[in-house]
């Protein structure tokens, strides 16, 4: 299962270009998986982890959705923020593990156990799982501090559920992804993220490099870094985050 997660994570790119269009996103199996494997698109939480638990279910796990809180970027504890994201909860080796394929630039790259809340060393980074009244809180260590990402709840959750927090996510006018253009990708090597005109790679000694992209750039980079191919409906957009400022 780690490698199976470390190389979906390294292969599919995650991206809600189609959210940040107003496009919109399909959480039909069939609308994913035509998107993610034959097409060549990434995806965003509910694509990525809902493709990955087929796949998990379809070789013996035993895999169930939850559904979880984001707190990373949000103001204070972020108990007011919406419940949007979406993780896997994976019984392997005896014991459930908390397995995690659509959370962009910080996504954790190997399974982590569910109850245990000790620091876990992964490729990219350290991880702890903080219990809460509700479920566990997911916590990355950064400069040397403890930061939340999201609070991942116990109770099952419907499959409605989902449907609301990706309409929601998709379409509301203050969620991030139909504010900002955000592709991120996780390998050995590091972790490169696209947020609006500006590439950023972190290496996994912790060291960050920045570049502000023309459009020309911005379109290779798409298409170099996180293969991805640019289709013409868009250039326009791509070009105005060059513009902007």
């Amino acid at each position: 299962m780690r490698a199976l997660q470390s190389a979906h994570i390294a292969a599919i790119p995650f991206e809600a270009i189609d959210v940040w269009l107003g496009a919109g996103v399909s959480l039909a199996p069939a609308a994913i998986e035509d998107k993610l494997l034959r097409r060549g698109r990434g995806g965003y939480c509910y694509e990525q982890n809902g493709l990955f638990q087929r796949a998990l279910v379809q070789l013996g796990f035993t895999v169930e959705p939850r559904i979880a809180r984001v707190l990373w970027g949000g103001e204070g504890d972020g108990a007011f923020q919406p419940r949007t994201h979406m993780a896997l909860r994976v019984e392997a080796e005896g014991q459930p593990w908390l397995v995690d394929v659509g959370f962009g630039a910080a996504v954790p790259t190997e399974p982590l156990p569910w109850h245990s809340d000790a620091v876990q060393d992964t490729a990219l980074g350290r991880y702890r799982l903080v219990p809460t009244s509700f479920g566990r809180k997911l916590e990355i260590e950064s400069n040397g501090q403890w930061r939340p990402l999201y609070e991942v709840f116990d109770e099952p959750p419907q499959p409605q559920d989902f449907e609301v927090s990706n309409w929601f996510t998709s379409t509301h006018p203050d969620s991030v992804f139909r504010r900002h253009l955000i592709v991120a990708r996780a390998s050995p090597a590091g972790r490169t993220t696209l947020f609006d005109a500006e590439l950023s790679f972190r290496s996994p000694d912790g060291a960050v490099r920045r570049q502000s992209l023309n459009a020309a750039q911005l379109e290779s980079v798409l298409q170099d870094q996180f293969q991805l191919v640019v289709e013409p409906a868009w250039r326009a957009r791509l070009a105005a985050l060059t513009d902007q400022g």
